[in-house]
């Protein structure tokens, strides 16, 4: 495993990408096939790639990977029935 990722490493210093561009490269990937592999389960990913939810999450927005959050926010229901009661005034 190590001389494969030395090879890549002596790949990318050849070509010219400088450390930044292959942090993201790297991060961006294993975060695909993270998901690939948990099924889109983001808690799952990243407990595998050893990160916070909301980084994992965080990141995905900044890649361009998916939505980010699995779930939409749900709009509030309007209550049913009975209107609340007002509290008197001066009452605490």
């Amino acid at each position: 495993m190590k001389e494969k990722f030395d090879l890549m490493v002596e790949h990318l210093l050849k070509s010219n990408i400088f450390l930044p561009e292959a942090i993201e490269i790297l991060e961006k990937s294993m975060i695909q096939r993270s998901l690939e592999l948990s099924g889109g389960n983001q808690c799952a990913a990243s407990k595998q790639l050893g990160i916070h939810r909301n980084t994992l999450q965080r990141k995905m927005v900044e890649y361009g990977l998916g939505k980010g959050r699995a779930r939409a926010r749900r709009k509030p229901v309007a209550r049913e029935g009975r209107p609340r009661r007002r509290k008197a005034a001066g009452a605490a």
